[in-house]
């Protein structure tokens, strides 16, 4: 049967100021008008909109065939959901929250992530896992943790941390349209956030997937973050102005596979650098980034890579994980302490 037509509009899109859960929305309706193919499938994402109303107003439009509410069962929507995209679908699975994914854990890591190189490439596994992450949102047990680093160690998986709303409209586009599985992990404490809404162009040429940027130039030290934390390090980089020091911020975006040339063109600059993330620094991100920036670095490093990340504890209760979280003072600190070296 012949795809169904789709209505293009005759006019250029308008610009839109919108937060980060409202640009998600419509860079999901976005990949759903151009490939019917696109479908999405999770916990009250239909009737609901899901928990945090990303998926609002999709089922609506696009019925019931194409926004699935499933069970509560993740092995089940991740199991089906591979099913879906072997059959030529690009389907995109949440997960209600982070805490949640490890039900299906097993899935993602023995069949998504295999698949392809199971069938000698003869399988693709083109389906995106929307994952909000990250604490700052009081929530109860399972419902903030930072599991970033078990999926960027399984080799056959792509996995994205988007921390801005133009980032967020643009990547989930890009990631829905990879041939590749791709985990996309959502800030969630900046989703319906005011103060980090951002003009949306839908007609401008975003950056490519899987590229970090540097979003902040200096030449006293380099701070890398990602999701959440890249507004800790940018807040960071603007209080150290007021003692003099100009702090070089780069977003990694891209965590498998890691874009790791405008991290050392910077490094080699400023000589130092902080990686600042919500996850424990235990086998983490960090500890690659900080890793491979010794070894590629090592002659331009005037001190070592210091990290400053959650702490190795699990995810304690919400009166207690402002004390857990990368905070100002914390980036502040370790910048001194790189400085003093």
């Amino acid at each position: 049967m012949a795809a169904p037509a789709i209505n293009k509009p005759q006019t250029a899109p308008a610009v839109q100021s919108l937060t980060m859960g409202k640009a998600l929305n419509l860079g999901l309706r976005a990949a759903m008008e151009a490939d019917p193919k696109v479908l999405v499938m999770g916990e009250d994402v239909g009737k609901l909109g899901g928990v945090f109303r990303i998926t609002d107003g999709l089922q609506k439009d696009f019925g019931e065939h194409r926004v699935l509410d499933t069970p509560l069962a993740e092995s089940g929507i991740i199991g089906a959901a591979v099913g879906l995209a072997v059959r030529g679908f690009r389907p995109v699975c949440e997960i209600q929250f982070d805490g949640f994914v490890f039900p299906g854990f097993d899935q993602i890591v023995s069949q998504v992530a295999k698949l392809h190189t199971r069938t000698q490439g003869r399988v693709k596994v083109p389906m995106v896992i929307r994952i909000p992450f990250g604490g700052g949102i009081g929530a109860v047990e399972h419902h903030s943790e930072s599991p970033e680093s078990y999926f960027a160690h399984t080799a056959g998986l792509k996995v994205v941390a988007c921390s801005n709303a133009v980032d967020a409209y643009w990547m989930i586009q890009q990631a829905i349209r990879c041939d590749d599985p791709v985990l996309f992990f959502e800030p969630k404490r900046y989703y319906h956030s005011a103060a980090m809404k951002a003009e949306i162009d839908p007609a401008a040429t975003p950056d490519p997937l899987f590229a970090s940027r540097v979003v902040r130039t200096g030449t006293t030290a380099t701070l890398v973050a990602y999701g959440p934390s890249v507004k800790v390090a940018m807040d960071a980089a603007t209080a150290a102005e007021e003692d003099g020091h100009s702090l070089e911020v780069i977003d990694l975006r891209t965590l498998s596979p890691l874009d790791l040339g405008p991290v050392f063109e910077s490094v080699r600059k400023t000589g130092r650098m902080v990686v600042v993330s919500e996850s424990p620094s235990e086998s983490s991100i960090g500890s690659e980034l900080a890793a491979r920036v010794q070894q590629e670095c090592f002659y331009s490093l005037e001190a070592p890579v210091l990290r400053v990340h959650g702490f190795d504890v699990p995810y304690p209760p919400a009166k207690l994980e402002e004390h857990f979280l990368p905070d100002l003072d914390r980036v502040l600190d370790a910048v001194d302490r790189s400085l003093a070296w």
